[in-house]
């Protein structure tokens, strides 16, 4: 009960924030003393730079949340300054963007809403169990499997919809990189990608469009970031973790996940966080990190520099209330690292 309280205190919080999910967020003032910077990608990272422009003042910033896949094309056609992703850039992507470098700058959760007649916040899931659903394997609210760990939910014979994003999206590489963890059914079948192709289900473009049908779908379940699933007043699923503990993706959930990263493996900042170590028992397990990408050749060097290494510090304190949670130390550190390597 007090983990449940908790949440909700946070959640209220969020909307306290009030979260600006506006397509394009431009907030230019006679106090801004610097150029104009552009970006796109990321719906999930949105309110957290919505929030970052307006209270920046070094340079405008003007940001389009058209989703990861989008704002890496964007950013690979130079067509912005900087684009942003919720999924690592792959081999491919990388030579596309010709020089590009990807910085981690924020990092929060992606959470599991559902719309099933009768059951309350919080019913109990298992990465195993999400797995079969979305392998169209588990196809009723009332199978045996999610009666087994909630005994003491009635759960309707209705028929599952799984519902998932159309687009490119880092937040379905998130989703499926979590379950190419827990399942090896997945992981052979499927595996992680930012557009898998899913055996079953509803497709919907972007956050706000599988947060719709959601809400349109009685029977249905999705995967989407935390604010979405407030912003819409879903019910949102406890997802078991390493530790056998049920979570839900509450601040202090999503702060343990960070807590476990405490060494690099990866010299080109491509981190995953799914899954966490046992050790960290109330973590969450479906966190992400969420990246800047930029070319480490541009002329707009010292405005680019300025800003991403701003959000990587004095930035962080205007996450939380957004379900953002501080980036863990050795991350900020490989992170300005890399920022310091931009230049004309």
């Amino acid at each position: 009960m007090n983990r449940r309280k908790s949440f909700a205190v946070t959640l209220a919080l969020l909307a306290a924030g009030g979260i600006a999910l506006t397509a394009w967020t431009s907030l230019a003032g006679a106090s801004r003393n610097g150029g104009s910077l552009t970006g796109a990608g990321s719906t999930f990272v949105q309110p957290l730079v919505s929030k970052w422009s307006g209270v920046y003042h070094a340079s405008q910033i003007n940001y389009s949340g058209i989703g990861s896949g989008g704002g890496i094309a964007a950013i690979s056609s130079r067509s912005v300054d900087f684009g942003a992703s919720d999924a690592p850039l792959s081999s491919d992507q990388f030579s596309a963007c010709h020089g590009c470098v990807q910085i981690p700058w924020a990092f929060s959760a992606t959470s599991i809403p559902y719309n099933v007649s009768g059951v309350g916040y919080g019913l109990k899931l298992t990465g195993p169990i999400l797995a079969g659903i979305y392998l169209g394997k588990i196809t009723r609210w009332n199978d045996s499997r999610i009666k087994g760990i909630n005994p003491k939910v009635k759960l309707p014979d209705e028929k599952i919809t799984p519902i998932y994003r159309s687009d490119g999206s880092g937040t379905s590489y998130n989703f499926t990189d979590y379950l190419s963890h827990v399942s090896k059914a997945w992981k052979n079948k499927i595996g992680r990608s930012t557009q898998p192709n899913f055996p079953t289900g509803v497709g919907a473009r972007g956050s706000s469009g599988v947060a719709g049908l959601l809400g349109r779908t009685p029977g249905g379940i999705t995967y989407v970031d935390v604010a979405y699933s407030l912003k819409s007043k879903f019910k949102i699923a406890a997802i078991r973790n390493r530790a056998n503990k049920f979570q839900l993706p509450g601040l202090r959930q999503i702060q343990a996940a960070a807590a476990s990263i405490t060494k690099l493996r990866n010299s080109q900042n491509a981190y995953t966080a799914v899954d966490p170590n046992p050790r960290q028992p109330k973590a969450y397990p479906i966190c992400t990190f969420t990246w800047a990408i930029v070319p480490l050749k541009t002329g707009k060097a010292a405005d680019v520099k300025r800003f991403i290494d701003w959000a990587l510090t004095k930035g962080q304190p205007y996450g939380p209330k957004l379900l953002f949670v501080p980036l863990p130390q050795v991350v900020k550190q490989a992170a300005r690292k890399t920022v310091a390597r931009i230049h004309n």
